[in-house]
């Protein structure tokens, strides 16, 4: 992938500890800068800012190909073999997927390799495997 400047996204979660065991432990985020009331993580090279309070509400109303995915979130796009890295170590961690490691659109522009699932406050993440020409396909 090539590089590009990285994105701040900050959002809540309801227990910092549980959220740094998550995108710290299971992710393999890198920890940056915290306090008692939020924590940064460098999220595949964007910048991620839990802060202690209510999640966002979300609900499976987006609708791709035949899956009905929860709206809103956020995640990843990431090369193929990191993708495939990650799902098996989601697995190996007895992650809960919304949304198994699937292909999806397969053979067409846009091919990608797709899984959801939640972090532990409910905040649900999104991470594609894809080449960089099919990001952007049409």
């Amino acid at each position: 992938m090539s590089p590009v400047p990285p994105f701040h996204l900050a959002f809540h979660v309801d227990d910092l500890e549980a959220a740094r065991a998550f995108y710290g432990g299971v992710l393999g985020a890198r920890e940056g800068r915290s306090t008692e009331t939020w924590v940064d993580f460098d999220f595949f090279g964007h910048q991620l800012s839990l802060h202690l309070g209510t999640p966002f509400a979300t609900a499976a109303t987006g609708l791709v190909g035949e899956h009905r995915v929860p709206m809103p979130h956020f995640g990843v796009v990431l090369g193929v073999a990191d993708w495939t890295l990650l799902a098996d170590r989601l697995r190996a961690a007895g992650t809960e997927f919304v949304l198994e490691p699937q292909v999806r659109f397969e053979g067409e522009p846009g091919e990608q390799r797709t899984m959801f699932f939640r972090d532990p406050a409910g905040n649900p993440i999104e991470v594609k495997g894809m080449t960089e020409e099919a990001i952007f396909a049409r």
